[in-house]
């Protein structure tokens, strides 16, 4: 309800500026949805792009939802490393169905816009999932560091109560981090331009359109940055000392086994890291447009997608149980007792 919407954002506004409300909204139209402006005009060249992303989200759905089934079902999966691997594809599901829906139903839409505060709740979950997802990569890394450098004191350090608590705490962190930014966000004046020049709505393209002053924001990227630059140290420096103690495997047989696992591990962080490095480790350097749309695909659309294959087919145990769960009859019969 726009009426609803405005009542809102007057009253946010009376409470930035209660002595200047004129100031706030005189001459000024509030804001109460966003038009993307960036895609195929309806019955052009959409459904060109529409068919290969039904596609490709469809594939990340199912591929995930499968690794997940696999993990659930097979005994020989009911380990730390692959409780965390399902949790991340879990996440995968929803961390795609908060953008790529949108972007679908843009393609096909003659209004490609969406609501102040669809936009909200559409930055706060892609972000606090993209979040949560880096947390779980950084627990597989230390995972794989324990079973491999201290083989022993495995079974003894990564309980399945820590796992639960890494887990637990991993979603907690991640959708408490970006609570107080969106809430901020959700106090500024929209009162001008109301086209987001980017895929989906994300910081950057939002706060262009915000007229007032948003300095404050630079705080809350070096907070962004010193997480992103722990977890990508913690992350490299375990797969470092994994390498060492890999090259140090006198079987042949176990160390490829040993470096199969890891790779895919590997993979999936420099996919994950790498686009959210470049997306938003940037501070005040700018790229060209069709530039930050590609890197906006990458790690919202492309990155996911790769991400199931690279599990199924770079792992062995894993290829092998999926292999398993789809030929046999406990997949009906999980369905069946749902």
């Amino acid at each position: 309800n726009k009426n609803f919407q405005i009542a809102i954002q007057e009253s946010l506004y009376q409470f930035i500026c209660p002595n200047s409300k004129s100031v706030c909204l005189e001459n000024q139209t509030i804001v109460t949805e966003f038009y993307f402006s960036d895609f195929p005009q309806f019955e052009k060249d959409s459904l060109l792009s529409f068919i290969p992303l039904l596609f490709i989200y469809v594939f990340i759905i199912v591929g995930n939802f499968v690794i997940v089934l696999a993990v659930r079902l097979d005994t020989r999966l009911h380990n730390p490393m692959y409780s965390f691997i399902s949790i991340f594809s879990f996440l995968e599901i929803w961390y795609t169905t908060v953008t790529i829906p949108k972007m679908l139903s843009n393609l096909i839409s003659k209004e490609k816009t969406i609501s102040f505060v669809g936009c909200l709740l559409q930055m706060y979950f892609f972000h606090s999932l993209g979040v949560t997802e880096g947390l779980v990569l950084t627990m597989i890394a230390i995972d794989r560091y324990v079973a491999i450098c201290n083989p022993l004191r495995y079974a003894i350090i990564m309980t399945p109560q820590l796992c639960i608590q890494l887990s637990t705490g991993s979603c907690i962190v991640g959708f408490l981090m970006l609570l107080p930014e969106i809430v901020w966000i959700s106090t500024l004046p929209f009162c001008g331009p109301n086209q987001i020049h980017q895929l989906f709505c994300d910081f950057e393209p939002v706060l262009r359109l915000v007229c007032t002053d948003t300095s404050m924001m630079l705080v809350e990227d070096v907070i962004h940055a010193i997480s992103i630059l722990s977890s990508v140290c913690i992350i490299m420096f375990s797969y470092v000392r994994i390498i060492i103690v890999i090259l140090r495997i006198p079987s042949g047989e176990s160390r490829q086994k040993a470096f199969s696992t890891c790779a895919a591990h590997v993979a999936i962080f420099f996919l994950f890291f790498g686009s959210v490095t470049l997306m938003y480790l940037r501070f005040s350097a700018t790229f060209p447009p069709l530039l930050d749309k590609a890197i906006a695909l990458l790690f919202a659309v492309l990155a996911p997608l790769f991400n199931p294959v690279i599990y199924s087919l770079r792992n062995k145990d894993m290829k092998d149980a999926i292999k398993k769960v789809l030929c046999s009859q406990k997949m009906f019969n999980f369905f069946g007792s749902q």
